[in-house]
């Protein structure tokens, strides 16, 4: 069987969380014995992804990739002709959106990979109303167009697929669950980042409003407050993604440009990983400071709910009142660190059970 992939997110940002799901499904496919992979991307004429990757002629600036212009010139000038050229069996988008335009051809199977809806459900960051009005519309669009083109939809949690069927009743039919493949870190003796403490807590994501870091950075100013026990923080983002009065308080340390190395060593030494998202996807930090055995305490509803053990620390994501309460325990009760059952519940997002679903779904699709 002949895979294409879009590999344009992993081409533009493969630190992100969808660029590191896409690297990480390209290595369930290369592993599998039946199966041939192509990847179709844009990119700078000069740019090592060329080299292994099926791009357009034209020269394509990585910071403009995800420009609706940019993109409908992918999708319907290149992507339909040389999936054609490549002979592609099976087609899967992984950017919530981008099936190719056009007519699709005999025998040829499309799959989404979509994370999540929150481009049309939440509050998203644009710099201006205007933009995110436009920017609302131009995806309501495309998702719509490829939910209904593609003949499964593979969304990485149940709570994903719920929000596909809600939005998108017609679907109902063709959606499935495919929990994000979450590898198992290598053992390594990095240290973290240097200027952190030996005691510190984490979290990762600032961008997005329903990451909720604005609520949950004040309620650790407060907890500080009120006692010395509360460990300073180290917040993977940038500081201009929150008010200005919470960007340089004592003991927080903004960290960003990680590498996987680092990111681990992060994971690894920090005493608790907090995720104070009100609206996720999967949570893919989570999984993988669980992986390394760091304890974390999460906000209750949406994916949050499916990726961590019922007995992990939890808060509602809206209640400042609770968030505090929460972290005041935690400082005065640390959960302890690298503990081999935390190893061993993310182990079911790991590469066994991961290609074993991946195989279902294949089997499914051309059944």
């Amino acid at each position: 069987m002949r895979v294409g992939l879009d590999y344009r997110p992993a081409t533009v940002a493969p630190q992100s969380g969808i660029g590191r799901q896409v690297r990480a499904l390209e290595s369930a496919l290369l592993a599998r014995a039946d199966t041939e992979l192509v990847r179709f991307s844009e990119a700078p004429l000069d740019h090592p992804q060329r080299q292994s990757a099926c791009c357009p002629a034209w020269e394509s600036p990585l910071a403009g990739l995800q420009r609706p212009q940019v993109r409908l010139r992918f999708e319907a000038r290149f992507l339909p002709e040389a999936l054609r050229e490549q002979k592609v069996d099976l087609y899967i988008a992984t950017a919530n959106m981008g099936l190719p335009l056009g007519r699709k051809p005999a025998g040829q199977r499309q799959v989404l990979l979509l994370h999540d809806l929150f481009q049309l459900t939440e509050r998203n960051h644009h710099r201006s109303r205007l933009k995110a009005l436009a920017y609302r519309l131009i995806d309501t669009l495309s998702i719509a167009w490829s939910v209904w083109r593609a003949d499964r939809v593979w969304c990485p949690s149940q709570f994903s697929a719920r929000e596909t069927q809600r939005l998108f009743p017609f679907a109902k039919g063709k959606v499935r669950v495919l929990p994000n493949l979450v590898p198992v870190l290598d053992e390594n003796e990095q240290q973290p980042p240097a200027g952190l403490p030996a005691r510190y807590w984490l979290a990762v994501g600032t961008r997005e409003p329903r990451k909720n870091m604005s609520r949950f950075v004040e309620a650790w100013r407060q907890a500080r407050a009120q006692s010395p026990l509360v460990p300073e923080l180290a917040l993977v983002g940038h500081p201009h993604d929150l008010p200005e009065n919470l960007r340089a308080l004592p003991g927080l340390h903004w960290l960003s440009g990680l590498d996987d190395a680092a990111l681990q060593a992060l994971y690894r030494h920090a005493e608790c990983l907090w995720q104070p998202s009100y609206a996720e996807g999967f949570g893919l930090p989570v999984v993988e400071a669980l992986g390394l055995g760091t304890p974390v305490a999460l906000a209750q509803g949406s994916a949050l709910d499916e990726v961590a053990p019922s007995e992990s620390p939890r808060f509602a994501a809206h209640s400042s009142a609770a968030l505090l309460a929460c972290l005041l325990k935690l400082a005065a009760n640390p959960p302890g660190r690298d503990r081999p059952e935390l190893r061993q519940w993310a182990a079911r997002f790991a590469m066994p059970a991961y290609a074993a679903r991946l195989d279902e779904l294949l089997e499914e699709l051309y059944a």
